[in-house]
């Protein structure tokens, strides 16, 4: 049974903005316990409502590539506009213990310290493509908190960068001023999936190599279908260590948001974000029934056992687990 009072102090304590009683919300939210969980979903539904007024950054880069150092120098720059600013930074979980360093507070130390932002390191949990498994209900409530802009830090690698592009509203790509290895490895989807791409590193000794990375994604970008018939992702250049082309990329973020706006594509990609996300959450408690369905828990060590050794297919054993489940 649900405290309905416990959860009136969660809403209450979000509504006027308090950032330990959005920690505390996470928390219950990305909790494996069901009581916990469910009194973190009953906060969630009952403000639903009141989210989706802020703007939904997503950012993306190959490690090493500045992304907390570019994210900080941006939100300060947002602060110094007077916004309130999320910062939602997934890292990725050990496969073998599960762990996570979780250091984004000691990345963006002069962020984390400003009163007008909120910065949440959450483990992947070994989530599809690095993504925290509640990230999506984590934006929401901060934008019940009456939080201007969140964004979303990916760990940059596999099918992540899909992930965060499915639930923001713009999605960035951070590049390093070598453009020629990494354009050779850097995925088309990726450039596809980008709204703006920004060459950081742009200072001292690299921003001639920054401005010929320039040059060399523009021309990529030429010979790609572009995401929106209403935008032509821009390829910027930026320091975020002397601060340059950070105002220049924000004022971008805006313009884009209004081109989307004006033409409805706003409003039709977000809907349609929730649509998948709905799809999403179906498969993931249709998996979670299925593996503790008694029957096939039973059956389960026996035929991966059978497919180990090769004496039968795993498309066999795979129908066997599902005439099992569909057993009344």
């Amino acid at each position: 049974m649900i405290d309905r009072g416990e959860v009136t102090r969660h809403c209450d304590g979000l509504r006027a903005g308090d950032r330990r009683t959005l920690a505390k919300t996470i928390t219950l939210l990305e909790s494996r316990r069901p009581d916990h969980a469910a009194l973190g979903q009953a906060v969630l539904e009952e403000l639903a409502p009141h989210s989706g007024g802020a703007v939904r950054l997503g950012i993306t880069g190959t490690p090493g590539v500045g992304k907390s150092t570019f994210i900080e120098a941006l939100g300060m720059h947002l602060i110094a506009l007077g916004k309130r600013l999320a910062v939602l930074a997934v890292d990725p979980s050990s496969p073998r213990s599960g762990g996570s360093i979780l250091g984004d507070k000691t990345r963006m130390e002069r962020l984390a310290q400003q009163p007008n932002a909120f910065i949440r390191p959450s483990p992947s949990g070994g989530s599809l493509g690095g993504v925290a498994h509640r990230t999506r209900e984590t934006l929401l409530l901060c934008e019940a908190a009456g939080f201007d802009v969140v964004i979303v830090e990916t760990v940059g690698v596999g099918q992540s960068e899909v992930s965060v592009a499915s639930m923001v509203d713009c999605f960035a790509v951070l590049l390093q001023p070598g453009a020629g290895d990494e354009l050779q490895g850097m995925k088309k989807g990726v450039l596809e999936l980008a709204d703006a791409l920004v060459v950081n590193k742009a200072d001292g000794e690299q921003r001639d190599a920054a401005r010929r990375a320039q040059i060399a994604y523009r021309h990529a970008l030429s010979l790609l279908r572009a995401g929106s018939p209403h935008w032509i992702p821009p390829v910027l250049l930026a320091s975020a260590v002397t601060g340059d082309g950070i105002a220049a990329f924000w004022e971008e973020v805006l313009r884009h948001r209004s081109a989307l706006a004006a033409a409805g594509e706003l409003s039709a990609r977000r809907s349609a974000q929730a649509r998948a996300w709905m799809w999403s959450l179906v498969e993931e408690s249709l998996q979670a029934s299925f593996r503790t369905h008694p029957g096939v828990a039973g059956a389960l060590p026996a035929l991966e056992g059978e497919v180990a050794a090769g004496r039968i297919t795993p498309g066999s054993a795979a129908r066997s687990l599902l005439e099992i489940f569909r057993k009344p």
